[in-house]
């Protein structure tokens, strides 16, 4: 059985696409750095060609774009670090006083605001340049400007050329997963509540619903990502990547389901702490549609979602009617106002198929 559910796993891994991408981005910069040091030390016979293998490996980032843009800024650093060492060697020599003025030197300039994320890797490029040899002649410096030149073009090359990345599977998984685990902790509400619940049990699933809200984010950089992955992308599917989808709204619902559910979670808590006991004909009903809630989530089921709040509403009726005890009416209402906000938020989550539109069509959202 073991063997069996560990072969599945590497069936599915094989045809993973997101694994594949990630795969092929890491062949492609170890390409970029042989290849760059190759041609820097057997082509062009440059001295201590190590400068080409480290620009080729800041250069290829996971799209087209950020390697031009970041790599420019990367470049730009790698450049100022190399004519710093120049200049302190030449002018102080190689010993601790010059490399605390040429790392302080670096730092300042790193400072410049188009540079500033950049400042380390100015400093340490200087750094390496000073300590594994200057030279007054500028033959070396031209040398160590010209590694750094084949580096830069082997990289945007071969990132730009072989297969340029699309991220958009990588950001339909993101989505996608955040969406099934709003699911999982409704359904963990839904157990917990229907028996012994107590303060600590509500302090997980706020806790646990903040961690959601942390994955929204990092889904949302994962759009923001496969957006930019379709820019300056030769590749024919690059412009559906490009053009603005559903992805930033279902991301916008999921958030406000979150926060719904907090507040579903705080009214819990305000009935524990005044030991409040629930009618038993409002804890079954109100209880079961929040599992039933949870599996159109986790199980994307639009239809029932809205079938649920029908039923919600119908709930909410009798709630206000002689049919059940307003005593806690206020706390009755609060709670179906949140699942019907949940299951209204949740039904386009629920109607989309992110991974499916991945590999269709649009993706992204106009406000990235």
């Amino acid at each position: 059985m073991r063997y069996a559910h560990a072969r599945e796993r590497v069936r599915k891994s094989w045809r993973d696409p997101v694994i594949w991408t990630e795969i092929l981005q890491i062949v492609k910069t170890v390409v970029a750095a042989v290849a760059a040091w190759v041609l820097a030390k057997q082509v062009f016979d440059l001295p201590q060609p190590f400068l080409a293998p480290w620009a080729a490996l800041l250069v290829v980032h996971a799209t087209v774009y950020r390697t031009l843009w970041t790599g420019t800024k990367q470049i730009s650093a790698t450049v100022v670090g190399i004519l710093l060492a120049w200049g302190v060697g030449n002018t102080l020599g190689m010993d601790a006083l010059a490399i605390a003025v040429m790392l302080l030197a670096a730092l300042a300039v790193g400072q410049v605001r188009w540079l500033k994320a950049e400042a380390t890797t100015g400093a340490a490029t200087a750094l390496i340049v000073l300590t594994t040899g200057y030279s007054d002649n500028d033959h070396v410096l031209v040398a160590r400007l010209y590694d750094t030149a084949i580096g830069v073009a082997v990289g945007v090359l071969v990132n730009a050329v072989v297969w340029p990345p699309l991220r958009d599977h990588t950001a339909a998984r993101a989505v996608a997963s955040v969406g099934r685990k709003v699911g999982d902790l409704l359904a963990q509400v839904a157990e917990e509540v229907d028996d012994e619940c107590t303060e600590e049990h509500v302090g997980e699933w706020v806790t646990r619903s903040q961690e959601l809200d942390e994955e929204v984010d990092e889904a949302w950089g994962l759009v923001r990502q496969a957006r930019e992955s379709g820019r300056l992308n030769p590749r024919r599917d690059s412009l559906a990547v490009r053009t603005p989808g559903s992805y930033g709204d279902i991301l916008g619902r999921t958030e406000q389901a979150l926060a719904e559910i907090r507040s579903m979670a705080r009214t819990i808590e305000h009935s524990i702490t005044d030991s409040n006991h629930w009618e038993d004909e409002f804890r079954t009903r109100w209880t079961d549609l929040l599992r039933q809630t949870a599996e159109a989530i986790r199980h994307p089921d639009a239809a029932r979602l809205v079938d649920i709040r029908s039923e919600l509403r119908a709930l909410a009726s009798d709630c206000s009617s002689d049919e059940l005890s307003s005593l806690h009416w206020p706390e009755y209402g609060g709670l179906i106002l949140n699942l019907r906000n949940i299951a209204t938020s949740m039904d386009t989550v629920a109607e989309s198929d992110p991974v499916g539109e991945s590999s269709r069509g649009p993706l992204g959202t106009p406000a990235l």
